[in-house]
């Protein structure tokens, strides 16, 4: 089954999840041709493994707390903090606290 994304002009609600965020999981936004955006849901301890992406990123935590760890060194976010990774950076994620997180990717075309 395929997951329905939103269409041009449709609303996305990227508020805190606030007490259903135990019971919700990651989910992606929408996704065009040059850019893809999710909804990083991750509980206390979860990490996704390093990695990288051909394309430019932001990762915004919404909130929680999570730690990115970007080329061994430690960047920690709080609710309300955004950073930005160039294309091809190896990053990995763990969630310090239940977290959620706005994640856009730009797409390599």
């Amino acid at each position: 089954m395929a997951i329905p994304h939103a269409s041009s002009g449709h609303l996305i609600d990227v508020r805190p999840l606030g007490s259903r965020l135990p019971t919700e999981r990651s989910t992606a936004l929408f996704k065009s041709e040059q850019l893809e955006v999710m909804r990083l849901v991750l509980p206390a301890g979860k990490s996704l493994p390093p990695h990288s992406v051909p394309g430019e990123i932001t990762v915004q935590c919404i909130e929680g707390r999570i730690d990115v760890t970007i080329d061994g060194q430690s960047r920690p976010l709080e609710a309300g903090q955004m950073l930005f990774l160039s294309p091809g950076v190896m990053h990995g994620v763990v969630a310090v606290q239940d977290s959620s997180a706005l994640v856009t990717i730009v797409l390599a075309g």
